[in-house]
């Protein structure tokens, strides 16, 4: 059974001089009031006789009181809770009369029920990691996040190289009519010389035939006189004409231009060689990186059905990022009606014997947002006492100067001795 507040009574603490409630046992009571007539001090009162000394407010006594503050509070299952006389000692009996003490409270408190504010102004990180250590995947939902943050950043790296690469690719000329591989100099000059000692032997040709032109020349002069001679040149003459006829030189410009615009070429062909491989590498990282997509989309899967499987404290309510998300929103878009129920739900769920939450300041609420969220403690099995600066009927007491509008109430600076209940 859940914890809960059946009747509290409070006497000369802070502004409060003597109030008596009886809150609901499901849903939302409200305390109303101008400012500075004493509702905080009813929350501030209940959390010190719950929590202990840590909640004690700094000047607890009501100031120009000379009675020191009383608490009475009883609990749906009989336990009573008192803090009275001048030291504020605590006392807590149970319903067979047995006594016991802040141990026996801390059992059934949760102390962020007691100051819901602390959760809510906690980091996003700190209240998801409330919300996972709670629901038991906090340490499997690290584990998995610290992976996928190592694979994105690996990813990260990756794209940009890949993007780099084809960037690179882009901006590089391509020189279609240049050769695949670049020109090796030495080779043009070995044929450039190969042509030339072919051209050589051509030309020592050409002269022998010149010579013997002019020998036949000569001969002719002398015909009378060397007509056996004639006989012989002209046979040699026959062949050497036979051997000249089909000659041809071979050209050379072509090498020539190739050998001069050597660099030229290879710069083209370098260019065409870069951006080759600048495309390869981009698709060697872009598979990469799309391989990496698909781990970090694994990992995330695992991540939601980690979450699916989770007894969450409310339906919508999850984790992503490290940040809670609530309908799809994380803390800072959240509605002020939207943040108190998560941080309800949650701090119920951290100790599920605590039935109660105390809200302080629920002006932010319309009408219809207050109605909702009533409902949703009462479908809840929740008690929350909160207070609202109004004095209107949504309000369930209205506090007036330390006292509850419409109850009688004695002046407590003439009563000697407390008594719980009595006023």
């Amino acid at each position: 059974m859940s914890m809960k507040i059946n009747r509290l009574e409070i006497e000369n603490v802070k502004r409060i001089k003597a109030v008596k409630i009886e809150p609901r046992e499901n849903g939302l009571t409200l305390i109303g009031g101008n400012n500075n007539q004493g509702k905080t001090s009813v929350l501030d009162s209940i959390a010190w006789a719950l929590g202990g000394e840590r909640f004690k407010p700094s000047q607890a006594t009501r100031e120009g009181s000379a009675i020191p503050p009383n608490l009475h509070i009883v609990m749906n299952n009989g336990l009573v809770v008192e803090r009275k006389g001048k030291n504020s000692a605590l006392k807590v009996t149970d319903p067979n009369g047995n006594k016991g003490g802040q141990q026996l409270l801390n059992e059934f408190v949760e102390q962020l029920a007691l100051d819901l504010p602390k959760f809510m102004e906690s980091s996003g990180k700190e209240k998801a990691q409330t919300l996972l250590q709670i629901i038991g995947v906090g340490d499997q939902l690290v584990e998995l996040e610290k992976e996928e943050k190592e694979l994105y950043q690996e990813r990260l790296y990756i794209g940009r190289t890949a993007d780099q690469k084809e960037k690179f690719a882009k901006e590089q000329p391509y020189f279609p009519e240049a050769p695949k591989d670049l020109i090796s100099p030495s080779d043009l000059i070995r044929q450039q010389q190969e042509i030339l000692t072919r051209n050589g032997e051509n030309q020592r040709k050409r002269e022998n035939l010149h010579k013997l032109e002019q020998d036949y020349q000569k001969i002719n002069d002398t015909l009378s006189e060397l007509l056996a001679k004639q006989k012989k040149i002209e046979e040699d003459l026959r062949i050497a004409r036979l051997s000249a006829t089909d000659l041809q030189d071979e050209s050379t410009a072509e090498l020539e231009e190739s050998i001069s615009n050597i660099e030229e070429i290879n710069r083209k062909v370098r260019a065409n060689l870069d951006k080759e491989k600048a495309e390869d590498d981009a698709k060697g990282y872009r598979s990469q990186y799309n391989e990496l997509t698909e781990k970090i989309n694994d990992l995330r899967s695992k991540k939601n059905s980690l979450l699916d499987s989770a007894e969450l404290p409310l339906p919508e309510l999850s984790v992503a990022d490290g940040e809670l998300i609530y309908k799809g929103q994380k803390w800072d878009n959240m509605s002020g009606s939207e943040r108190l129920k998560v941080s309800t739900a949650i701090v119920r769920k951290l100790n599920p014997d605590c039935g109660f939450v105390l809200l302080d300041k629920l002006e932010q609420m319309d009408m219809e947002t207050l109605k909702e969220f009533g409902l949703w403690l009462e479908s809840e099995g929740l008690q929350a006492i909160a207070t609202r600066v109004s004095t209107g009927d949504e309000c369930s007491i209205i506090i007036e100067d330390g006292y509850v509008a419409g109850q009688e109430h004695p002046q407590a600076e003439q009563k000697k001795e407390w008594k719980a209940g009595a006023f």
